[in-house]
């Protein structure tokens, strides 16, 4: 429930008594004495749904917008009276004023918004230099930039320009600041005893699941997003604390910063593409059900402006999104057919190792270097097979040779093919 209270102007208590009563709502009227710009203070316990059409009709009905509107959260009423309004105003969005200010909540004074920032970024970078799940899950829990993204779509939506363009500036320039930020970082870690020597980003399981995202991402991103918005509507401001961590916006900007640290361009494009897959889909998502869930602009005028600009924002989204949707299958299949040579060399490894002549010599060992950019340059996929020969054994005639073409065959790529035989002898 809400209590809607009324600071009445002069000469409006009437026109808002009589509106209350039209609507069939219960109201107390309490005398303002303060000064002489209020008459009164009316208070009427509402369902959330009926908020916005009673503000709206107060508002059509010509109250003064100079007065106050004070919407608040009724915790618990008592009363058998509030089962007919439930039934009479059935809905569970909240109103398009509440929305609106939740919003102006979620795109805070910038002060507060880079501090946050800078500090989950500092935060996701340390855990994913350090392969730290639980201290990146950290960093999502306190990244501000979801906020913006869903503050801007709300401003599109209910026609309030200033919220919008807010909402914009803070998503472009909090993802700068995040990437700078993780750059720097990276930058002064570099080479000092805090991390290994010769120390590689690509090498890093957390780092290497965000520089290679597959298609997938991109349902996650929408998924996330409409399970943002629904909490945002429905006012259950916890959800938007598991949506920030399936999302996940500062750790991929924190691999590009450190990209560009480490001069990785693969790094910088790959884990670019997710944050803003992830980005926009959440803008995306938001304007979508914002206007299906029936917020307009409270001026019946402002309509088809904003139903104007909704609609050239999403085209602009939407293609966007397909732009990089196109890197992200690119990605996809890069993946899959890196990790298919791996997985196909290493079992026809498995299977030499029974036959004649390879049974003769243990084949101990394989590596593959073939990495997502190597497919897409043309360079052939390195593979490194090392076997143990026991003593007075030799290896076969051109044994490099047909270990390539077992492996070329099995595979179906074009191999170079690097073979090590160590001798060794065992006792006991």
């Amino acid at each position: 429930m809400r209590l809607v209270q009324v600071f009445v102007p002069a000469g409006d208590l009437e026109l808002v008594l009589e509106r209350a009563e039209a609507a069939g709502v219960d109201y107390a009227v309490s005398e303002e004495t303060s000064n002489d710009e209020f008459e009164a203070l009316v208070s009427i316990p509402v369902p959330p749904a009926a908020v916005e059409p009673l503000v709206a009709d107060f508002r059509e009905a010509g109250l003064d917008e100079s007065s106050y509107t004070v919407v608040t959260s009724a915790e618990t009423i008592v009363s058998d009276r509030t089962d007919d309004l439930l039934g009479r105003f059935s809905g569970t969005r909240i109103s398009r004023e509440e929305l609106q200010s939740q919003a102006v909540a979620l795109a805070p004074a910038s002060s507060t918004y880079y501090t946050l920032l800078i500090v989950s970024t500092v935060i996701a970078t340390a855990g994913l230099l350090l392969d730290s799940a639980a201290t990146i899950i950290g960093a999502m829990v306190v990244a501000p930039l979801m906020g913006p993204a869903l503050a801007a779509s709300v401003g599109v939506v209910v026609g309030d320009d200033e919220l919008a363009r807010r909402g914009v500036v803070l998503q472009v320039v909090g993802l700068l600041v995040a990437v700078a930020t993780a750059a720097l970082l990276g930058w002064l870690l570099r080479g000092t005893v805090l991390l290994p020597p010769g120390f590689d980003i690509t090498t890093v399981p957390q780092i290497r699941e965000r520089i290679t995202p597959n298609a997938l991402a991109l349902f996650l991103a929408l998924g996330s997003g409409v399970a943002g918005v629904i909490s945002l509507i429905r006012n259950v401001g916890s959800v938007l604390v598991g949506v920030a961590i399936a999302v996940a916006l500062v750790p991929p900007a924190a691999t590009v910063g450190l990209g560009i640290a480490w001069g990785h361009p693969e790094v910088v494009v790959t884990a670019g593409t997710l944050v803003l897959v992830n980005l926009l889909s959440i803008n995306l998502t938001a304007l979508l059900l914002l206007w299906l869930s029936g917020y307009r602009p409270h001026r019946v005028g402002s309509v088809d402006r904003v139903y104007g600009r909704l609609r050239s924002r999403i085209v602009v989204l939407v293609v966007a999104i397909a732009v990089l949707s196109v890197i992200l299958s690119g990605i996809t299949y890069g993946t899959y057919q890196t990790a298919a040579v791996e997985h196909d060399a290493r079992t026809e490894l498995d299977a030499m190792s029974d036959e004649p002549p390879f049974n003769d010599l243990v084949l101990q060992e394989l590596s593959v270097q073939y990495e997502l950019i190597d497919l897409y340059t043309g360079d052939v996929p390195v593979v490194t097979v090392l076997s143990e020969r026991p003593p007075g054994e030799t290896e076969p005639p051109d044994f490099a040779e047909q270990v390539r073409e077992r492996l070329e065959a099995a595979t179906g790529t074009e191999l170079e093919v690097v073979t090590e035989l160590v001798d060794t002898q065992r006792s006991g």
